[in-house]
């Protein structure tokens, strides 16, 4: 979309780039701020902000003024670039929590096609720890690093011992459940979750009653060829639908107006689907590349009136799309000039 708005962003994946913090009492919410990446500046927890905070979901604003912990703290040291490899006849590169293939193609001033060449990868999935050869010399791993181990606490006298999980990109329900021989449902129940929807950096109870077993690796769900299947798309479309005409609300994400990731979450939490609210970005971090879409797909733009992810709508088929844009909610069309400049990917979330 083309006006200047300012993006909540409830949950995002943390900037590879931080400033040193000071003790502080409070921290002034800038654009792009989430919840996580604060804790992590005052080396706080995400419970103990919005504790400190009364607040009940991850939602903040800019200008927003956080209390954080008065202990004097230390931003987490910024993260070196990977040290330039040594003349070889190949290069590679750790993908981190966060990479896409284009950011890592475009980083190496590759094609996104010759990246996926060289490391034997079809589709766009990566994981943290796995190392991609990014020059032509040589191929790079494209089995995933171990995840790390949760630490356990020793059980208390008469409770069921319990752990914690710490999410990272790409991880569902089904696949810790799995890992630490549990349901999903005994895991969301563990957690107090409601919905299917996790996010990277958040911390999960766990049962640490026995050794977790190897992880496996995440496996995207197979596109199918006219919609997904892993909820309900007719009340999705009848759900977004029914919102046409609705004005463009700064923030809104109710039948009164919507932005474009307001209209998101609630087409999404009316089909039935428990998801939090959060920016484009956000969105764009909790969802995987598919090359042929489906409708109930949602569709990402960038440099709209930023830089970057800053636009996204739900494909609905004859390569159109439903959003709130400019004019209100409305289907527009992919073979549009505009939005045909700004289309930056398909993608469908991990897990829903």
């Amino acid at each position: 979309m083309k006006k200047t708005i300012v993006t909540f962003a409830a949950t995002a994946v943390l900037s590879s780039t931080y400033a040193s913090a000071a003790a502080a009492s409070s921290h002034k919410v800038e654009s792009g701020d989430s919840l996580w990446n604060i804790a992590r500046k005052y080396n706080t927890s995400v419970s103990n902000l919005k504790s400190l905070n009364n607040l009940k979901s991850d939602m903040i604003f800019p200008n927003q003024v956080l209390k954080v912990t008065a202990k004097a703290s230390t931003a987490p040291s910024k993260p070196s670039a990977p040290a330039p490899a040594p003349s070889s006849p190949a290069k590679t590169y750790t993908v981190k929590s966060g990479d896409t293939l284009i950011a890592i193609a475009n980083r190496h001033s590759i094609s996104l096609g010759e990246l996926q060449k060289w490391n034997g990868i079809s589709s766009h999935l990566i994981y943290p720890g796995q190392k991609l050869s990014v020059s032509s010399g040589g191929s790079g791993s494209s089995t995933p690093a171990p995840a790390p181990t949760p630490s356990k606490p020793s059980p208390a006298p008469g409770n069921s011992a319990t752990g914690s999980y710490k999410v990272v990109s790409g991880d569902t329900l089904s696949h810790i459940s799995l890992r630490y021989s549990m349901s999903v449902s005994e895991l969301k129940k563990l957690n107090g979750l409601s919905g299917n929807m996790i996010y990277v950096g958040q911390t999960l109870k766990v049962n640490g009653g026995s050794s977790p077993s190897p992880a496996p690796a995440p496996t995207p769900s197979v596109p199918k060829e006219d919609t997904v299947t892993s909820f309900d798309v007719n009340r999705l479309l009848s759900a977004a639908k029914g919102q046409i005409g609705k004005p463009y609300v700064w923030g809104g994400s109710t039948t009164a107006g919507f932005d474009c990731s307001g209209f998101i979450y609630y087409a999404f939490n009316q089909a039935g689907v428990s998801m939090s609210r959060t920016s484009s970005e956000g969105y764009y971090s909790r969802s995987y590349y598919v090359d042929k879409p489906a409708i109930g797909d949602i569709v990402f733009f960038s440099n709209t009136y930023k830089k970057g992810i800053s636009h996204l709508g739900i494909y609905v088929g004859n390569n159109q799309f439903i959003h709130a844009g400019d004019n209100g909610v409305e289907i527009s069309s992919l073979n549009n000039s505009y939005w045909k400049s700004k289309f930056d990917s398909f993608k469908r979330f991990y897990s829903l």
